[in-house]
């Protein structure tokens, strides 16, 4: 395997454990994270630096649920281009209620650390933890 795969690979085991401070030394001092416009928490749109992207992205996930990213599919392209997609599964911390959501990430590796990443994900998969199961269309108490 390569060395991107490797150090994609790290971010999904750091990320699953919650280390924050793992994240960040995989981070490239230019890291820049494009992630999917409609992502609940503030979490959604174009972020820079390995601490905004800590902080606006991650942080602000985490805060809110309770959920990681598992990777499912690998694909590395002539280029350089590390592809993953999957599941992130987890719980809204403040319904309890479960949710996952499908994603597409594409990575950008340099010198040896995380420096792009986009994210495609569903976000409506994401709302619809944060609504109380007796607020949802249909669900009766």
């Amino acid at each position: 395997m390569s060395t991107a795969f490797h150090v994609v690979e790290r971010f999904y085991r750091a990320a699953q454990e919650g280390d924050g401070a793992a994240i960040l030394t995989l981070l490239h001092p230019r890291f820049e994270v494009h992630t999917a416009p409609g992502l609940p928490c503030g979490a959604g749109g174009s972020f820079r630096g390995p601490q905004e992207a800590l902080t606006r992205v991650w942080g602000a996930v985490y805060a809110h649920y309770d959920t990681a990213p598992y990777p499912e599919s690998w694909h590395e392209t002539a280029d350089g281009l590390t592809v993953v997609t999957g599941h992130y599964r987890g719980a809204a911390r403040g319904t309890g209620r479960p949710h996952e959501a499908e994603f597409v990430h594409l990575w950008r590796v340099t010198e040896g650390r995380l420096s792009w990443l986009h994210q495609y994900t569903d976000t409506a998969r994401w709302y619809e933890a944060l609504v109380p199961a007796a607020d949802q269309p249909g669900v009766s108490s």
